[in-house]
Formats: structure tokens, sequence, C-alpha cells
């Protein structure tokens, strides 16, 4: 049998770790990046009468694999479909949804471990819904706020006790820059003068400034837990601990019982076997609130927990939890 990684056929250190570690354990894997279709890949898949799955064959630009033979997906981070140059605006986007449902269609309908399947991931990426969830199932999650109306923005900014709000964007990709490629966009603090009538452009999330302490990264792996502590050490990483990587601290830490127990509500309100959760550690009150849900968020820049949540993933891979 085999494990299948979906993900970019380079720049993901993450997918590397688990490959590595399935590969040192004897494990068949074989990956592949869906962008590849349909111009430097192929499939081809059928479906018998009386036939309960689908049989059929994948070839990527290096070799290829029986869908028969895969007994667990890692869904990583893909990349789009690769279209041909020549087709107009509107066949391409036919040509997408036409990958999209058949390749994707066949792979989702696999009978085997998925981390995670992608409409789970899908579901779990978008904040509304994780948010909600979170909180239904026994997570504090700050006062939160979703508008395009700049007045409605400004007066939930004027109610917080420190009449300053988080401002975050709603999805991965940011803005378009220059030169047309999206623009990292991250988390700000902002107070209501800030908020212009620009906002009525698009949606957008404001949330409770909370007063750190410190931020918990949670990385939880079936039915196993990893958590560490992010000290920020420079006033960028304050507000954002992705804007300074290099003034970062960490310390591994345990998980109290509470919210161990929300986190596995979590995972099964969203089908998840996989997630990395942000938490802010409340200044004095030692709160931990939640503020983000990554259903494929990358693990290995804590050192000390690299190694064990690798195992974790590679465990549920191959079928041992």
């Amino acid at each position: 049998m085999t494990v299948l990684v979906l993900t970019r056929p380079d720049m993901d250190a993450t997918a590397d770790l688990v490959i590595a570690e399935l590969t040192d354990r004897g494990v068949p894997v074989h990956r592949a990046d869906p962008g590849d279709l349909p111009e430097s890949a192929e499939f081809s898949a059928r479906l018998g009468a009386g036939e309960m799955d689908w049989s059929g064959t994948w070839r990527g630009r290096h070799r290829g694999l029986r869908l028969g033979d895969v007994s667990g997906v890692y869904y990583r981070r893909p990349s789009s479909f690769a279209l041909h140059p020549e087709l107009s605006d509107a066949d391409a986007r036919w040509a997408f949804d036409e990958a999209r449902a058949g390749f994707g269609g066949v792979l989702a309908s696999l009978r085997c471990t998925w981390v995670n399947p992608p409409h789970n991931n899908a579901v779990a990426d978008c904040p509304p819904v994780a948010l909600a969830a979170a909180q239904r199932s026994g997570l504090q999650v700050p006062r939160t706020l979703i508008t395009n109306r700049a007045d409605d923005a400004r007066a939930f900014i004027l109610s917080q006790p420190q009449q300053a709000a988080a401002y975050k964007p709603l999805g991965a990709a940011g803005p378009s820059g220059a030169g047309g490629e999206p623009v990292a966009v991250w988390t700000s603090k902002v107070s209501a003068d800030e908020i212009t009538d620009g906002v009525a452009r698009t949606a957008h999330l404001f949330q409770e400034w909370i007063d750190k302490e410190y931020e918990v990264r949670l990385t939880a792996v079936g039915s196993e837990m990893f958590a560490a502590e992010i000290h920020a050490g420079s006033p960028a990483s304050r507000i954002d601990f992705r804007r300074d990587y290099d003034s970062l601290t960490y310390r591994v830490r345990s998980v109290p019982g509470h919210i161990a127990c929300g986190v596995r509500s979590l995972m099964d309100a969203l089908g998840l076997r996989y997630v990395a959760l942000d938490f802010l550690v409340g200044q004095g009150t030692g709160d931990w609130y939640l503020i983000d849900v990554n259903p494929g968020g990358q693990f290995g820049f804590v050192p000390e927990l690299r190694a064990p949540i690798t195992q974790a993933l590679a465990d549920v891979l191959e079928g041992k939890q």
C-alpha cells in the first residue's frame, strides 16, 4: 500500500519531513502535485458494473500510481491545475471546474485515511465557520465582527476596553501588488480613526484586542496534542509572530484539560485528523483565546516538536492511529 502526498514539487519542508519519516519506515510514498494536471500529468479512472470503487492510474512527470494502491493521502499544499495558456478565460474556468470535479472527485471517493479531506479543509479554513464551531466546542474566541460597514467597524472598535481591535484577512491570499502577485497581509492593531469608507468594498474581520502574555501553537494529530508557547521578542512579533520569526523563543508546554476537550470536539465537528491552532494567552488572566484554525498549518518551526509531530502524522497515515 502507498501513501499519496499531494503537495507542490518543491518548497514544502513540512511535507518533506513526513515523506522522509515514512520512507525511513519502509512505507511506499508517492508525491504528486495536482497542479501538473493536465499539461504535465494524466489520469484515467473506471467504475465498472457492480464495482464499489474507482480503479485506474495517475501518471506524473516521473512515475505512475495505481489508485487501488493508495492507503492514505496527506493533503498538504497542492498547486492549482496548470491549464493550457491558449485557453480563453471562459474556457479556462470551464476546464478548471472539469478537472476539479473529475480528478478531485475520483480522489475524494477513495476509501482511505485522509489528512485531511480537502472539502473538510476548505470548511475549516473559513474563519466564520471555524470560529463558531470553536465556540460551540467550548473554546473561548475573542469578540469578533465581520462587516463591510465602516460605521459598524468604528463602533465595534470604540466599544472595546482599549478602543483598538485586531484586523486580519479572512482568506490566505492577499490583494495583488504592483506585479500582480498576492501580497501578505499580517494581523494589524487598528483604531477607529484608521477605518475608512473603503471598508465597504469587501468583507473585513475585526477582533477584540487581547493583551497577550504569549501565544500558543497547539498542533493536534489524531488523538495526540503538542503545544508550544511562542514568546515575542520584538514589537512587530507581539502583533503577529509571523512578522519576525527571528525574534521568537519557544517553550514546550502541556495542554490544559478543558482546552484539550474543546480541541477534540472541534476536530470532530470539522472532520479533521490534523489541525494547527493559534491561541493568545491573556496577560494577567491566563485565559486561552483561539484566534486561528489552520487545517494544513506547518509545524516545523518549533524545533522540539518537529520530530514528535512528524512521527504522529506518519502513524496516522500508516494506519497506526
